[in-house]
């Protein structure tokens, strides 16, 4: 999620609005099926209609509060592909306007992406990062973790259940405040931190593993490198770094780089630890400190 954006902001009931994105659910919505009624949608895909309101664009949905799980990304991704500008706004005006209430929204997101988690062979979006996380929990050393980008903060939150004591940290101060709301919901508080991966407000060897999941494909090779920098500073024993492999960055998660073998080894090779590469659902690279 975008810094500026506030997953928990005061809504309409069943619909939702952020800059030039309005998204509504099509089920007793008045204002936007008002709308609706007098236009043709400039693209029906399984999920969603899109219509164009002038500069702005307006996406229709059908979901149900049993579907709402993190799937939602790859239906956008695959469907709304040339929307990939707006795939923030997109989602969350998806899950506001699923269910009304905006905690409780979100707290149904959460419950059935973890639920699915927990069954064998998840479908659709969630099943390609399930054995991704699988591998990292199998990875950490130590209790202490912090996890960079750690985004809606699934990862920390399986951490927790296992008895690890994670902090989780992503750049968004809005996804951050949500996770800390929603963990504490459900009885389990999870510590978290608003800040730049490359500048982390801890101190030098301050927690046992440092992971960063499925983030570095997000930056640009300079800051990647300082944030690599930073987790060797504050990692006591191990360094976990997640990529995934792909023939070009897509936009539509908002990559920026790809990866391959021979960049996770210069890494290795560059930090002047003892350190191991492999393939596992994408690139992996681990770096022991101590």
């Amino acid at each position: 999620m975008t810094a500026v954006l506030d997953p928990l902001a005061p809504g309409h009931r069943g619909w939702w609005e952020c800059g030039e994105v309005l998204v509504c659910h099509e089920d007793g919505v008045a204002v936007p099926n008002a709308l609706t009624a007098r236009l043709v949608p400039s693209h029906v895909t399984a999920h969603f209609r899109v219509y164009a309101l002038g500069r702005r664009t307006l996406v229709s949905h059908r979901y149900r509060g049993d579907e709402l799980d993190d799937d939602l990304a790859g239906h956008l991704a695959v469907e709304l592909d040339f929307l990939a500008g707006h795939f923030e706004e997109l989602f969350t005006g998806v899950v506001r306007t699923t269910v009304h209430d905006p905690l409780l929204a979100w707290t149904v997101f959460y419950a059935n992406t973890l639920a699915a988690l927990r069954r064998p062979g998840p479908a659709g979006a969630i099943a390609s990062f399930a054995p991704v996380h699988a591998r990292a929990l199998e990875l950490v050393r130590g209790r202490t973790v912090l996890d960079l980008g750690s985004c809606f903060g699934f990862l920390p939150l399986q951490m927790v259940s296992r008895g690890l004591r994670p902090i989780a940290s992503d750049v968004s101060a809005g996804t951050m405040g949500l996770l800390s709301r929603v963990s504490s919901w459900f009885g389990t508080p999870l510590p978290v931190l608003a800040c730049d991966a490359a500048a982390v407000p801890l101190a030098s060897r301050s927690v046992d593993t440092v992971t960063a999941i499925h983030l570095l494909e997000h930056v640009s090779p300079s800051h990647g490198a300082a944030v690599l920098r930073e987790m060797l500073r504050v990692a006591r024993r191990r360094v976990v770094v997640a990529v995934p492999f792909e023939a070009t960055p897509n936009p539509a998660f908002g990559h920026v780089r790809c990866f391959d073998f021979e960049v996770l080894q210069a890494w290795g090779r560059a930090s002047g630890v003892p350190f191991t590469v492999f393939e596992h659902h994408g690139g992996w690279l681990v770096l022991d400190v101590a």
